[in-house]
């Protein structure tokens, strides 16, 4: 097997061709990008085919579904950034939660690194957000102006009122998808049945009017328009995936031993001097992002494994072995590895290492949020007065308890304090708080004159539900006697 070519270099065979050099040693322009012909996929079925739409299914259902489900008189799935809670079926992330973010995005970024490691691009071939809308968008192309032929012919062809009819009903169907798009994601952080109504009455606000419109013209002209240019020019990941490639990770493969040298030639006919490639091109018509695959492993290649369905047909047509394009390694195409020795090999160090970290990353993760206490106290000093001596000689110190109740039930609170003879509590200890809501509270401590020296001294603050077990924190702070 040939080195795999993931640098700059491409064999494309649409690409825009740069014009030659000015004779006489002149100065040439060179331009910065080259903008290449546009790439017509071909419709392919085959088993990732079927791995892919199963995939673009199980997201959108998600991602359009979710927002509408309801839980405890309220949207399940709601980011409302006004209020600053995130609410998440039975959890309410508050600010002071940001480390959940923070572990999701680790393990959502480990994750990348062991599916890299192990299988390539598999996100960018079956779950990456460009990957699932260009699926959806060309099916949509497809339904209206034909299969790859029509649409070739259908391009070239002079305006009339076909062509001008099927491009309107094609853009009208995409933008539709992209507003419906556009607003389904704003209504993960505005309530959706209430934005569907104002949506109705022409009364959403200029933010949410703004977001649905933009995020819908991102969708329309990235799916529609950009395609393949997203990935080769603005994603980044084609850029640095081969940092994580190395010789055992899966990548789409052409056999070049099995397949050179490559020829056209009937079904019935024994040629053996030709590989069993018969130079049809399909793995080249139904790749999205319009390279060829027989030139080795590119920086294009996205992984979505068309080329492999595509060939497999083609394969069974003329009566040769599947798996002339097929998932494998670097090694195994080398060393001749069998299938299962391949499959062993996955399991490097290098893979589970990955696989140990992310696991135990998620583990304690839900460990975190299994033993995660739904009331957050947070002490303040008033830095005003920091001590004062009130009635009957009594030093006073007074503080601001900022207290959040995270639950989603009204519930009683009861505020003490500990740490030094004869302090007591000078405000009142009981508090009511609201479903999911925080208040501040101001907390004055006293200590009898003398009981205790001048200086700075640990105190403890406890706030804990009345009848509700476990729902108990301390905090430190300090008391002051001058």
């Amino acid at each position: 097997m040939a080195q795999p070519s993931l640098g700059p270099a491409t064999t494309r065979k649409d690409s825009a061709v740069p014009p030659p050099a000015k004779a006489g040693g002149g100065v040439v322009d060179t331009e910065l990008y080259a903008a290449d012909r546009k790439v017509y996929p071909r419709a392919v079925s085959g088993w990732f085919a079927a791995w892919r739409w199963a995939l673009v299914w199980a997201t959108q259902l998600v991602f359009y579904g979710t927002p509408w489900l309801a839980w405890n008189d309220r949207q399940a799935v709601l980011f409302d950034i006004v209020h600053r809670k995130f609410y998440i079926f039975g959890l309410v992330f508050w600010p002071q939660d940001v480390i959940y973010l923070t572990l999701l995005l680790i393990i959502a970024a480990l994750s990348l690194f062991l599916f890299t490691a192990v299988a390539g691009r598999l996100w960018c071939g079956y779950a990456c957000p460009q990957t699932v809308y260009t699926e959806i968008f060309m099916w949509i192309e497809r339904v209206i102006e034909g299969d790859r032929n029509r649409r070739i012919q259908l391009d070239r062809r002079r305006w009339d009122a076909r062509k001008l009819g099927l491009k309107t009903a094609k853009h009208a169907a995409w933008i539709a998808a992209a507003l419906w798009t556009g607003f389904t994601f704003v209504g993960y952080v505005t309530p959706i049945r209430d934005l569907w109504g104002e949506v109705w009455r022409f009364s959403t606000g200029p933010w949410e009017t703004f977001w649905i419109l933009f995020y819908g013209f991102a969708t329309y002209g990235n799916a529609g328009w950009m395609r393949e240019q997203v990935c080769l020019y603005m994603c980044p990941y084609a850029r640095f995936q081969s940092a994580m490639f190395d010789r055992d990770t899966l990548i789409i493969t052409y056999d070049r031993e099995r397949g050179e040298p490559r020829g056209a030639r009937s079904r019935s006919a024994h040629r053996p001097d030709l590989g069993d490639c018969v130079n049809c091109g399909v793995c080249v018509q139904v790749c999205p992002t319009g390279i060829d695959i027989r030139d080795g492993l590119q920086y294009q290649c996205i992984g979505c494994a068309a080329c492999i369905d595509g060939c497999n047909q083609v394969m069974d047509r003329v009566g040769s072995p599947r798996g002339l394009i097929r998932y494998s390694t670097q090694q195994a195409m080398e060393a001749k590895l069998t299938p299962l020795q391949t499959l062993q090999r996955a399991f490097r160090p290098r893979v589970l290492a990955y696989a140990g970290i992310v696991w135990a990353i998620i583990f304690a993760s839900a460990i975190g949020l299994y033993l995660r206490i739904p009331l957050k106290v947070d002490v303040i000093r008033d830095r005003v007065a920091i001590a004062r001596e009130v009635e009957g000689g009594q030093i006073e110190n007074v503080y601001g308890l900022q207290i959040a109740n995270t639950a989603e039930s009204e519930r009683n609170f009861e505020i003490s304090a500990a740490g030094l003879p004869t302090l007591q509590l000078a405000s009142d200890a009981r508090l009511e708080l609201g479903a999911t809501s925080s208040r501040l509270v101001p907390v004055r401590l006293r200590v009898q004159p003398g009981a205790v020296a001048p200086g700075t001294h640990r105190i403890q603050f406890r706030v804990r539900a009345l009848g509700v077990e476990g729902v108990d924190i301390t905090e430190k702070s300090v008391f002051i006697v001058r």
